[in-house]
């Protein structure tokens, strides 16, 4: 016989998990005491708010491709959590959610901190049940693996009544089922077929690759395919490990702030090869740059190809004119094993064209002179000069991280991943737009990979889980923050001067000391205000064994890599 919260964290350990993320709270008690019965295979990684967990395991699940795992408690510890939840979803990343709940004898009274989960959790959950029988554990948490992996791979909530988790389960009767591995969507022979005619029937082919389901083994596949027909690709939005920057057919990433040309290029393209994204708004430019449902660059002639592992996906937003199911290991098999185009005019079109779209993103690395109105340079930081640094001095292996807002802009513009096909995944950051999820993602890589984990935020970014530096000191992980100090919020300025300029409400900060709040947790605390002075402290970042937090005293005019907050004000004011 086995308490049914001891029995759970034994699947948990059976489905390789080796790391839970949560806040201790009184509605899982069982299942924190089957933890330290077992604290040589699994460890429960206390952390300071249910946000910063759920976006822990977050990470985790897009780290590894297997859902990663957070523990609450009932009612605030899941509406806390469910910022995480939003994400994984959003983001399609395997994740398991559990949630301590009350008791099954005092249920629908409205009990203390007492939610209706499904409701709550049931359009940013791809499943959400409760588990009332304990000999029934097993089962569930088979099932919520299974859930989490297949198809598009998302989030999936457990609800978990405190007197179920104490009772006895028989465990010769109800056993831990076995590891649980996602199912794969094979090729189709005939879409391949089809596929392979309507690219030799293409003149300017674009491949946009990203989504989940990717690994090492994909990736190189891909990078395979891509060469033998010569076709240009763009990583979807955030999604920048996917396919190789520093390859001579990398187009650059599609996203927010797109660089123009590569989003002309994209509309002047005939065939769009969308292998494994969702599609989605950042993507898409709002749906306009591929228009929906049906696409509409290259004067209404252009094709789409959407290759995705869920079927319920295709077709949902996109009227694909060739939609395929498949994973994304069998798609790039079977793309990578097509034989080479035998017309040498083709190859030769084809290779001009990828040329054109490559040079493109050569030009936009060039760094960008942000100048006030009269033409003086903004600033003593110098952006792209730091990215370089980055570029020149993290391993290999580093995962950067960021949250959301406009400080992102400038890795995403001058940041080049080897990524996926190098064997690491080396980018965690929102597809979903979310702010404060770059700090626990870090740590959490940190504490699951042993990597180096770079995290840039922004002020405002930093504030939401700037407490889960507490977390990584208290479990020995080394993350560096670059933090860049605004004083504003810049996104929502950004937006505010566009459409109600001089109009400034809601979005001004006044901060206290960053660098000092870094070394109040533990962390070293630096501040820094001209560009020079970034490369030594980085370097003793490096080299330390604890984490590091830069500071960075960033001019609010320096608000975008492509021009100021006075120029965007001003725009606005003319038209």
């Amino acid at each position: 016989m086995k308490l049914a919260g001891h029995l759970l964290i034994d699947c948990l350990i059976e489905q390789g998990v080796t790391h839970v993320f949560g806040v201790p709270g009184e509605s899982f008690l069982a299942c924190l005491d089957g933890i330290h019965d077992r604290a040589e295979k699994i460890q429960f990684i206390n952390c300071r708010q249910e946000g910063g967990a759920a976006y822990m395991a977050e990470a985790v699940g897009k780290l590894t491709g297997r859902p990663g795992v957070c523990f609450v408690t009932r009612g605030p510890g899941a509406t806390n959590a469910s910022i995480g939840v939003h994400t994984a979803f959003q983001d399609s990343t395997p994740m398991l959610l559990l949630v301590g709940d009350v008791a099954s004898e005092t249920r629908d009274r409205e009990a203390f901190q007492e939610v209706n989960y499904l409701s709550f959790f049931e359009s940013m959950a791809k499943r959400v049940e409760r588990v009332d029988d304990p000999n029934r554990v097993p089962e569930y948490i088979a099932r919520a693996f299974a859930t989490a992996m297949n198809g598009r791979p998302g989030p999936v909530v457990l609800v978990l009544p405190e007197d179920m988790q104490t009772k006895d389960v028989n465990t010769a009767k109800y056993p831990v089922l076995t590891r649980v591995e996602p199912a794969r969507a094979g090729m189709d022979a005939v879409a391949l077929q089809t596929f392979e005619m309507m690219l030799l029937a293409s003149q300017r082919p674009f491949v946009i690759a990203g989504g989940a389901g990717w690994n090492a083994t994909s990736a190189k596949a891909l990078q395979a395919f891509v060469e033998k027909f010569n076709l240009p690709v763009g990583n979807a939005f955030r999604f920048q490990d996917t396919f190789d920057n520093h390859h001579p057919n990398y187009a650059g990433d599609v996203g927010i702030g797109i660089n123009p040309k590569l989003a002309a290029h994209i509309k002047e393209s005939d065939l769009i090869i969308a292998f494994g994204p969702r599609l989605g708004e950042m993507t898409t430019g709002g749906y306009a740059m591929l228009t929906a449902p049906k696409l509409a660059g290259n004067n209404g002639t252009q094709k789409l190809v959407h290759i995705h592992a869920s079927a319920e996906e295709l077709n949902r937003v996109y009227q694909a004119d060739l939609a395929i199911n498949a994973s994304m290991s069998a798609a790039t098999e079977a793309f990578c094993a097509l034989k080479a185009p035998s017309s040498k005019a083709w190859m030769a079109s084809t290779a001009a064209w990828t040329a054109r779209v490559h040079s493109t993103y050569e030009a936009n690395l060039v760094p960008q002179l942000i100048v006030d109105e009269a033409n003086k340079v903004v600033g003593l930081i110098d952006m792209p000069a730091i990215v370089t640094l980055l570029q020149k001095h993290l391993p290999l292996d580093a995962v950067l991280t960021n949250g959301a807002g406009n400080f992102a802009s400038w890795v995403h513009r001058y940041f080049k991943h080897h990524g996926l096909v190098k064997g690491h995944k080396t980018q965690l950051a929102p597809t979903s737009g979310s702010m404060g999820y770059g700090v626990p993602a870090g740590i959490a890589a940190a504490i699951t990979t042993g990597r180096l984990a770079l995290t840039m935020a922004g002020d405002g970014d930093f504030l939401m889980n700037g407490q889960e530096l507490a977390t990584a000191v208290q479990y020995g992980a080394k993350s560096i923050i670059v933090l860049l100090n605004n004083g504003i919020y810049g996104t929502i300025r950004m937006h505010q001067e566009r459409e109600y300029p001089t109009r400034v409400s809601g979005s001004s900060m006044v901060n206290q000391s960053f660098a000092a709040l870094g070394a109040a947790y533990g962390y070293v605390g630096v501040r820094i205000t001209r560009t020079e002075e970034f490369e030594a402290e980085l370097l003793a970042a490096l080299a330390r064994p604890e984490g590091t937090l830069i500071e960075v005293m960033l001019d609010a005019e320096y608000l975008t890599t492509r021009g100021t907050l006075s120029a965007i004000r001003e725009a606005a004011l003319r038209t």
